[in-house]
Protein backbone atom coordinates (compact mmCIF):
# COMPACT_ATOMS: atom_id res chain seq x y z
CA UNK A 1 0.00 0.00 0.00
CA UNK A 2 1.21 3.52 -0.75
CA UNK A 3 1.13 6.33 1.77
CA UNK A 4 -2.36 7.76 1.60
CA UNK A 5 -4.11 4.40 1.37
CA UNK A 6 -2.07 2.64 4.07
CA UNK A 7 -3.31 1.09 7.29
CA UNK A 8 -2.09 2.49 10.64
CA UNK A 9 1.34 1.78 12.04
CA UNK A 10 1.61 2.97 15.65
CA UNK A 11 5.00 1.77 16.87
CA UNK A 12 5.93 4.56 19.29
CA UNK A 13 4.12 5.79 22.42
CA UNK A 14 1.63 8.63 21.90
CA UNK A 15 3.43 10.89 22.32
CA UNK A 16 7.05 9.65 22.36
CA UNK A 17 10.17 11.74 22.98
CA UNK A 18 9.98 13.92 19.86
CA UNK A 19 6.27 14.49 20.24
CA UNK A 20 6.62 15.34 23.93
CA UNK A 21 9.28 17.93 23.13
CA UNK A 22 6.94 19.60 20.64
CA UNK A 23 4.06 19.53 23.15
CA UNK A 24 6.20 21.19 25.80
CA UNK A 25 7.00 23.96 23.34
CA UNK A 26 3.30 24.18 22.49
CA UNK A 27 2.29 24.52 26.14
CA UNK A 28 4.77 27.38 26.56
CA UNK A 29 3.46 29.30 23.57
CA UNK A 30 -0.23 28.62 22.91
CA UNK A 31 -3.32 30.08 24.54
CA UNK A 32 -3.71 28.39 27.96
CA UNK A 33 -7.34 27.53 27.24
CA UNK A 34 -6.36 24.76 24.84
CA UNK A 35 -3.90 23.15 27.23
CA UNK A 36 -6.48 23.41 30.01
CA UNK A 37 -9.09 21.69 27.83
CA UNK A 38 -6.80 18.71 27.35
CA UNK A 39 -6.17 18.55 31.11
CA UNK A 40 -9.91 18.65 31.77
CA UNK A 41 -10.49 15.78 29.36
CA UNK A 42 -7.81 13.78 31.12
CA UNK A 43 -9.59 14.35 34.44
CA UNK A 44 -12.92 13.26 32.88
CA UNK A 45 -11.62 10.09 31.29
CA UNK A 46 -8.52 9.12 33.26
CA UNK A 47 -6.63 8.85 29.95
CA UNK A 48 -3.80 10.90 28.53
CA UNK A 49 -5.07 13.49 26.05
CA UNK A 50 -1.79 14.96 24.85
CA UNK A 51 -2.10 15.55 21.11
CA UNK A 52 -0.10 14.05 18.33
CA UNK A 53 1.93 16.57 16.35
CA UNK A 54 1.28 16.28 12.63
CA UNK A 55 4.30 16.49 10.32
CA UNK A 56 2.88 15.02 7.09
CA UNK A 57 -0.47 14.06 5.62
CA UNK A 58 -1.49 12.59 2.28
CA UNK A 59 -4.73 10.93 1.23
CA UNK A 60 -6.22 9.54 4.43
CA UNK A 61 -2.90 9.04 6.21
CA UNK A 62 -1.33 11.32 8.80
CA UNK A 63 2.24 10.98 10.11
CA UNK A 64 3.17 12.32 13.55
CA UNK A 65 6.45 13.67 14.86
CA UNK A 66 7.32 10.28 16.36
CA UNK A 67 6.94 8.43 13.07
CA UNK A 68 3.54 6.87 13.77
CA UNK A 69 1.08 6.55 10.90
CA UNK A 70 -2.67 7.08 11.33
CA UNK A 71 -5.84 6.86 9.27
CA UNK A 72 -7.78 10.13 9.43
CA UNK A 73 -11.55 9.69 9.60
CA UNK A 74 -12.03 13.41 10.32
CA UNK A 75 -10.47 14.58 7.03
CA UNK A 76 -9.02 17.49 9.00
CA UNK A 77 -12.37 18.73 10.38
CA UNK A 78 -13.87 18.04 6.95
CA UNK A 79 -11.42 20.23 5.03
CA UNK A 80 -9.75 17.32 3.21
CA UNK A 81 -12.88 15.96 1.52
CA UNK A 82 -10.77 14.77 -1.44
CA UNK A 83 -7.91 13.66 0.80
CA UNK A 84 -4.93 15.46 2.26
CA UNK A 85 -2.46 17.00 -0.18
CA UNK A 86 -4.34 16.06 -3.32
CA UNK A 87 -1.83 16.27 -6.19
CA UNK A 88 -4.04 18.49 -8.35
CA UNK A 89 -4.53 20.96 -5.50
CA UNK A 90 -0.80 20.95 -4.74
CA UNK A 91 -0.01 21.56 -8.41
CA UNK A 92 -2.50 24.43 -8.62
CA UNK A 93 -1.05 26.09 -5.51
CA UNK A 94 2.52 25.60 -6.75
CA UNK A 95 1.71 27.08 -10.17
CA UNK A 96 -0.13 30.00 -8.63
CA UNK A 97 2.73 30.68 -6.17
CA UNK A 98 5.08 31.07 -9.12
CA UNK A 99 2.80 33.69 -10.62
CA UNK A 100 0.95 35.73 -7.97
CA UNK A 101 0.74 35.38 -4.18
CA UNK A 102 -1.39 38.38 -3.36
CA UNK A 103 -3.53 40.97 -5.12
CA UNK A 104 -5.29 44.11 -3.89
CA UNK A 105 -8.40 42.44 -2.52
CA UNK A 106 -11.66 43.96 -3.69
CA UNK A 107 -9.99 47.05 -5.11
CA UNK A 108 -7.91 45.31 -7.80
CA UNK A 109 -8.74 41.59 -7.70
CA UNK A 110 -6.82 38.68 -9.18
CA UNK A 111 -8.01 36.70 -12.18
CA UNK A 112 -8.35 33.49 -10.16
CA UNK A 113 -10.58 35.20 -7.61
CA UNK A 114 -12.98 36.19 -10.38
CA UNK A 115 -12.91 32.66 -11.78
CA UNK A 116 -13.75 31.22 -8.37
CA UNK A 117 -16.66 33.62 -7.89
CA UNK A 118 -18.01 32.61 -11.30
CA UNK A 119 -17.65 28.93 -10.49
CA UNK A 120 -19.45 29.20 -7.16
CA UNK A 121 -22.30 31.17 -8.69
CA UNK A 122 -22.66 28.51 -11.38
CA UNK A 123 -22.97 25.83 -8.67
CA UNK A 124 -25.62 27.78 -6.76
CA UNK A 125 -29.24 26.54 -6.85
CA UNK A 126 -30.56 29.84 -8.26
CA UNK A 127 -30.48 31.11 -11.84
CA UNK A 128 -28.77 34.35 -10.82
CA UNK A 129 -26.38 34.18 -7.87
CA UNK A 130 -23.70 36.37 -6.34
CA UNK A 131 -20.94 35.41 -3.88
CA UNK A 132 -18.62 36.90 -1.26
CA UNK A 133 -15.32 35.17 -0.52
CA UNK A 134 -13.61 34.92 2.86
CA UNK A 135 -11.26 32.63 4.78
CA UNK A 136 -13.09 30.51 7.35
CA UNK A 137 -16.59 29.21 7.84
CA UNK A 138 -17.32 31.74 10.57
CA UNK A 139 -16.46 34.52 8.11
CA UNK A 140 -19.03 33.17 5.67
CA UNK A 141 -21.68 33.02 8.40
CA UNK A 142 -20.87 36.61 9.38
CA UNK A 143 -21.34 37.71 5.77
CA UNK A 144 -24.68 35.91 5.61
CA UNK A 145 -25.94 37.47 8.84
CA UNK A 146 -24.92 40.94 7.64
CA UNK A 147 -26.61 40.33 4.29
CA UNK A 148 -29.86 39.38 6.03
CA UNK A 149 -29.90 42.62 8.02
CA UNK A 150 -29.30 44.72 4.91
CA UNK A 151 -31.87 42.84 2.84
CA UNK A 152 -34.69 42.68 5.39
CA UNK A 153 -34.03 45.59 7.73
CA UNK A 154 -34.57 43.19 10.64
CA UNK A 155 -31.82 42.30 13.11
CA UNK A 156 -33.46 39.28 14.75
CA UNK A 157 -32.19 35.76 14.06
CA UNK A 158 -33.81 32.41 14.72
CA UNK A 159 -31.28 29.62 15.35
CA UNK A 160 -31.43 26.13 16.82
CA UNK A 161 -30.38 24.47 20.02
CA UNK A 162 -27.31 22.31 19.43
CA UNK A 163 -26.19 24.35 16.44
CA UNK A 164 -22.58 25.32 15.78
CA UNK A 165 -21.74 28.13 13.35
CA UNK A 166 -18.35 29.33 14.62
CA UNK A 167 -16.93 31.23 17.55
CA UNK A 168 -16.35 34.75 16.25
CA UNK A 169 -18.91 37.20 17.59
CA UNK A 170 -21.64 37.09 14.92
CA UNK A 171 -21.64 33.29 14.57
CA UNK A 172 -21.18 32.75 18.31
CA UNK A 173 -24.38 34.67 19.03
CA UNK A 174 -26.36 32.20 16.88
CA UNK A 175 -24.57 29.02 18.00
CA UNK A 176 -26.73 26.99 20.37
CA UNK A 177 -24.21 24.21 20.94
CA UNK A 178 -23.24 25.20 24.46
CA UNK A 179 -24.23 28.14 26.65
CA UNK A 180 -20.75 28.10 28.22
CA UNK A 181 -19.31 29.25 24.88
CA UNK A 182 -21.48 32.38 24.86
CA UNK A 183 -21.73 33.22 28.55
CA UNK A 184 -18.40 35.06 29.05
CA UNK A 185 -19.10 37.30 26.06
CA UNK A 186 -22.86 37.67 26.39
CA UNK A 187 -22.76 41.44 26.92
CA UNK A 188 -20.93 41.91 23.61
CA UNK A 189 -23.08 39.57 21.52
CA UNK A 190 -26.05 40.37 19.32
CA UNK A 191 -29.00 40.10 21.74
CA UNK A 192 -31.83 39.64 19.24
CA UNK A 193 -31.41 35.88 18.82
CA UNK A 194 -33.84 33.15 19.82
CA UNK A 195 -33.20 29.42 19.84
CA UNK A 196 -35.73 26.82 18.82
CA UNK A 197 -35.52 23.13 19.73
CA UNK A 198 -33.88 20.89 17.15
CA UNK A 199 -36.54 18.38 16.09
CA UNK A 200 -35.95 14.67 16.60
CA UNK A 201 -35.83 12.63 13.37
CA UNK A 202 -39.30 11.09 13.87
CA UNK A 203 -41.02 14.34 14.84
CA UNK A 204 -43.91 15.30 12.57
CA UNK A 205 -42.95 18.30 10.45
CA UNK A 206 -46.01 20.31 11.47
CA UNK A 207 -45.24 19.72 15.14
CA UNK A 208 -41.60 20.74 14.62
CA UNK A 209 -42.64 23.95 12.89
CA UNK A 210 -45.20 24.70 15.60
CA UNK A 211 -42.37 24.62 18.14
CA UNK A 212 -40.85 27.70 16.48
CA UNK A 213 -41.59 31.18 17.88
CA UNK A 214 -44.95 32.66 16.89
CA UNK A 215 -43.73 36.26 16.74
CA UNK A 216 -41.48 36.87 13.71
CA UNK A 217 -41.85 40.66 13.70
CA UNK A 218 -38.12 41.22 14.32
CA UNK A 219 -36.74 38.05 12.71
CA UNK A 220 -34.88 38.74 9.48
CA UNK A 221 -33.02 35.44 9.21
CA UNK A 222 -33.23 31.79 10.15
CA UNK A 223 -29.89 29.98 10.19
CA UNK A 224 -29.75 26.20 10.07
CA UNK A 225 -27.29 23.38 9.53
CA UNK A 226 -28.95 20.82 7.24
CA UNK A 227 -27.37 18.26 9.60
CA UNK A 228 -25.98 19.35 12.96
CA UNK A 229 -22.33 18.29 12.89
CA UNK A 230 -20.64 19.19 16.14
CA UNK A 231 -24.03 18.87 17.81
CA UNK A 232 -23.88 15.11 17.23
CA UNK A 233 -24.56 14.46 13.52
CA UNK A 234 -28.26 15.07 14.13
CA UNK A 235 -30.53 14.84 11.09
CA UNK A 236 -33.86 16.67 11.05
CA UNK A 237 -37.07 14.85 10.12
CA UNK A 238 -37.66 14.50 6.37
CA UNK A 239 -39.43 17.57 5.03
CA UNK A 240 -38.47 19.83 7.95
CA UNK A 241 -36.03 21.97 5.96
CA UNK A 242 -38.55 22.31 3.14
CA UNK A 243 -41.20 23.40 5.64
CA UNK A 244 -38.76 25.81 7.26
CA UNK A 245 -38.02 27.41 3.88
CA UNK A 246 -41.74 27.79 3.21
CA UNK A 247 -42.29 29.40 6.61
CA UNK A 248 -39.42 31.85 5.98
CA UNK A 249 -41.02 32.95 2.71
CA UNK A 250 -44.38 33.42 4.41
CA UNK A 251 -42.91 35.41 7.31
CA UNK A 252 -40.50 37.58 5.28
CA UNK A 253 -37.27 36.11 6.69
CA UNK A 254 -34.24 34.80 4.82
CA UNK A 255 -33.17 31.18 5.20
CA UNK A 256 -29.41 30.78 5.68
CA UNK A 257 -28.14 27.25 5.08
CA UNK A 258 -24.85 26.61 6.87
CA UNK A 259 -23.40 24.06 4.42
CA UNK A 260 -19.84 24.49 5.68
CA UNK A 261 -19.57 20.81 6.63
CA UNK A 262 -22.47 19.30 4.69
CA UNK A 263 -21.92 20.95 1.30
CA UNK A 264 -19.75 20.28 -1.76
CA UNK A 265 -20.65 16.61 -1.95
CA UNK A 266 -19.94 15.50 1.62
CA UNK A 267 -23.55 14.32 2.00
CA UNK A 268 -24.01 13.03 -1.54
CA UNK A 269 -25.16 16.27 -3.18
CA UNK A 270 -23.66 19.66 -3.88
CA UNK A 271 -25.99 21.17 -1.26
CA UNK A 272 -27.63 19.02 1.40
CA UNK A 273 -30.38 21.59 2.06
CA UNK A 274 -31.46 21.62 -1.59
CA UNK A 275 -31.25 17.84 -1.79
CA UNK A 276 -33.53 17.73 1.24
CA UNK A 277 -36.17 19.83 -0.50
CA UNK A 278 -35.35 23.35 0.72
CA UNK A 279 -34.29 26.32 -1.37
CA UNK A 280 -32.39 28.68 0.94
CA UNK A 281 -31.73 32.35 0.25
CA UNK A 282 -28.08 32.23 1.34
CA UNK A 283 -25.59 29.36 1.49
CA UNK A 284 -22.41 29.36 3.57
CA UNK A 285 -19.62 27.11 2.32
CA UNK A 286 -16.11 26.45 3.59
CA UNK A 287 -13.99 23.57 4.93
CA UNK A 288 -13.66 21.33 1.83
CA UNK A 289 -13.72 24.28 -0.57
CA UNK A 290 -10.00 25.04 -0.33
CA UNK A 291 -8.78 21.45 -0.47
CA UNK A 292 -6.84 22.14 2.73
CA UNK A 293 -6.35 25.90 2.37
CA UNK A 294 -8.55 28.45 4.18
CA UNK A 295 -11.28 29.50 1.75
CA UNK A 296 -14.96 30.12 2.38
CA UNK A 297 -17.86 31.88 0.73
CA UNK A 298 -21.36 33.23 1.26
CA UNK A 299 -23.45 32.64 -1.87
CA UNK A 300 -26.87 34.20 -2.29
CA UNK A 301 -29.70 35.01 -4.63
CA UNK A 302 -28.95 38.14 -6.67
CA UNK A 303 -32.08 39.82 -5.35
CA UNK A 304 -30.85 39.34 -1.78
CA UNK A 305 -27.22 40.24 -2.45
CA UNK A 306 -28.31 43.49 -4.10
CA UNK A 307 -28.72 44.82 -0.57
CA UNK A 308 -24.95 45.44 -0.64
CA UNK A 309 -25.18 47.51 -3.80
CA UNK A 310 -25.48 51.07 -2.51
CA UNK A 311 -23.06 52.97 -4.80
CA UNK A 312 -22.73 55.83 -2.32
CA UNK A 313 -21.09 53.65 0.31
CA UNK A 314 -17.59 52.29 0.65
CA UNK A 315 -17.04 48.54 0.78
CA UNK A 316 -18.37 47.83 4.27
CA UNK A 317 -17.47 44.13 4.36
CA UNK A 318 -14.07 43.10 3.07
CA UNK A 319 -10.76 41.61 4.16
CA UNK A 320 -7.15 41.80 3.06
CA UNK A 321 -6.92 38.09 2.25
CA UNK A 322 -10.51 37.40 1.16
CA UNK A 323 -10.30 35.69 -2.22
CA UNK A 324 -6.49 35.51 -2.12
CA UNK A 325 -4.89 33.99 -5.25
CA UNK A 326 -3.48 30.88 -3.57
CA UNK A 327 -6.75 29.97 -1.90
CA UNK A 328 -8.73 30.70 -5.05
CA UNK A 329 -6.45 28.49 -7.14
CA UNK A 330 -6.74 25.68 -4.58
CA UNK A 331 -10.54 26.00 -4.53
CA UNK A 332 -10.83 25.87 -8.32
CA UNK A 333 -8.69 22.72 -8.40
CA UNK A 334 -10.76 21.17 -5.60
CA UNK A 335 -14.02 21.81 -7.44
CA UNK A 336 -12.50 20.31 -10.59
CA UNK A 337 -11.60 17.15 -8.69
CA UNK A 338 -15.00 16.82 -7.01
CA UNK A 339 -16.87 17.36 -10.25
CA UNK A 340 -14.54 15.56 -12.62
CA UNK A 341 -14.10 12.35 -10.66
CA UNK A 342 -17.71 11.68 -9.66
CA UNK A 343 -16.95 12.04 -5.98
CA UNK A 344 -20.43 13.32 -5.09
CA UNK A 345 -22.07 10.15 -6.36
CA UNK A 346 -19.30 8.11 -4.74
CA UNK A 347 -19.90 9.82 -1.38
CA UNK A 348 -23.56 8.77 -1.45
CA UNK A 349 -22.81 5.16 -2.38
CA UNK A 350 -19.72 4.62 -0.23
CA UNK A 351 -21.24 6.35 2.79
CA UNK A 352 -24.31 4.13 2.70
CA UNK A 353 -22.16 1.03 2.35
CA UNK A 354 -19.96 2.09 5.27
CA UNK A 355 -23.01 2.78 7.44
CA UNK A 356 -24.49 -0.62 6.57
CA UNK A 357 -21.27 -2.34 7.63
CA UNK A 358 -21.27 -0.45 10.93
CA UNK A 359 -24.93 -1.28 11.57
CA UNK A 360 -24.37 -4.98 11.00
CA UNK A 361 -21.10 -5.16 12.95
CA UNK A 362 -22.76 -5.82 16.33
CA UNK A 363 -20.81 -3.05 18.01
CA UNK A 364 -21.31 -3.08 21.80
CA UNK A 365 -22.31 0.29 23.18
CA UNK A 366 -23.35 1.83 19.83
CA UNK A 367 -27.06 2.58 19.91
CA UNK A 368 -27.47 4.11 16.45
CA UNK A 369 -25.54 4.85 13.28
CA UNK A 370 -26.63 8.06 11.57
CA UNK A 371 -25.46 8.77 8.04
CA UNK A 372 -25.76 11.08 5.05
CA UNK A 373 -23.12 10.48 2.42
CA UNK A 374 -19.68 10.47 4.03
CA UNK A 375 -20.93 12.13 7.21
CA UNK A 376 -21.69 9.67 10.00
CA UNK A 377 -22.46 9.75 13.70
CA UNK A 378 -22.17 6.79 16.07
CA UNK A 379 -24.52 7.32 18.99
CA UNK A 380 -22.97 5.86 22.14
CA UNK A 381 -24.82 4.74 25.25
CA UNK A 382 -22.85 6.70 27.85
CA UNK A 383 -22.08 10.35 28.49
CA UNK A 384 -18.44 11.30 27.78
CA UNK A 385 -17.81 7.89 26.23
CA UNK A 386 -16.78 9.53 22.95
CA UNK A 387 -13.81 11.18 24.70
CA UNK A 388 -12.58 7.81 25.95
CA UNK A 389 -13.24 6.07 22.66
CA UNK A 390 -11.55 8.76 20.56
CA UNK A 391 -8.35 8.31 22.57
CA UNK A 392 -8.56 4.52 22.41
CA UNK A 393 -8.96 4.70 18.63
CA UNK A 394 -6.05 7.11 18.33
CA UNK A 395 -3.85 4.58 20.10
CA UNK A 396 -5.01 2.03 17.52
CA UNK A 397 -4.13 4.46 14.73
CA UNK A 398 -7.48 6.02 13.82
CA UNK A 399 -8.42 9.71 14.13
CA UNK A 400 -12.07 10.45 14.99
CA UNK A 401 -13.87 13.32 16.73
CA UNK A 402 -16.15 13.32 19.77
CA UNK A 403 -19.39 15.22 19.21
CA UNK A 404 -22.65 16.09 20.91
CA UNK A 405 -23.24 18.22 23.98
CA UNK A 406 -22.81 15.10 26.15
CA UNK A 407 -19.72 13.89 24.27
CA UNK A 408 -21.65 10.72 23.47
CA UNK A 409 -21.29 10.67 19.68
CA UNK A 410 -18.35 9.69 17.49
CA UNK A 411 -18.36 11.91 14.41
CA UNK A 412 -16.90 10.43 11.23
CA UNK A 413 -16.21 12.56 8.17
CA UNK A 414 -13.64 10.62 6.16
CA UNK A 415 -12.31 11.70 2.79
CA UNK A 416 -14.35 10.36 -0.12
CA UNK A 417 -11.06 8.92 -1.39
CA UNK A 418 -10.45 6.73 1.69
CA UNK A 419 -9.69 3.10 0.80
CA UNK A 420 -11.96 0.16 1.57
CA UNK A 421 -9.13 -1.46 3.56
CA UNK A 422 -8.87 1.65 5.75
CA UNK A 423 -12.62 1.61 6.43
CA UNK A 424 -12.58 -2.11 7.21
CA UNK A 425 -9.61 -1.62 9.51
CA UNK A 426 -11.49 1.10 11.37
CA UNK A 427 -14.49 -1.16 12.00
CA UNK A 428 -12.19 -3.80 13.48
CA UNK A 429 -10.38 -1.23 15.63
CA UNK A 430 -13.69 0.23 16.80
CA UNK A 431 -14.95 -3.16 17.86
CA UNK A 432 -11.76 -3.73 19.87
CA UNK A 433 -11.89 -0.28 21.48
CA UNK A 434 -15.53 -0.73 22.47
CA UNK A 435 -14.86 -4.13 23.95
CA UNK A 436 -12.02 -2.70 26.05
CA UNK A 437 -13.90 0.39 27.24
Amino acid sequence: MTLGDALPAVEQPIPAATGRAWIERLAAAECPALTTRRRRRQEQTGANHDPIVWVEAVGSNVMDADGNRYVDLTSGFGAALIGHRHPKVVAAVRNQAERLLHALGDLHPSDVKIQLLERLCALAPWDDARAMLSLGGADAVTAALKTAVLATGKTGVLAFEGSYHGLTYGPLAVSGYAERFRAPFAAQLQPDVCFAPWPAPKTAVDAALCALPSDWSTIGAVIVEPIQGRGGVRLPPPGFLRGLARLCRERGALLIADEILTGLGRCGAWWRSVDDGALPDLICVGKALGGGLPVSACIGRHEVMQAWGDPDQEAIHTGTFYGDPLGSAAALATLDVIEGHGWIEAAAIRGKGFADVLRHAALPGVGEVRQAGMMLGLQLNRKSQALILARALLERGYLVLPAGARADVIQLAPAVTISDDQLEGFVSALRGALAAS
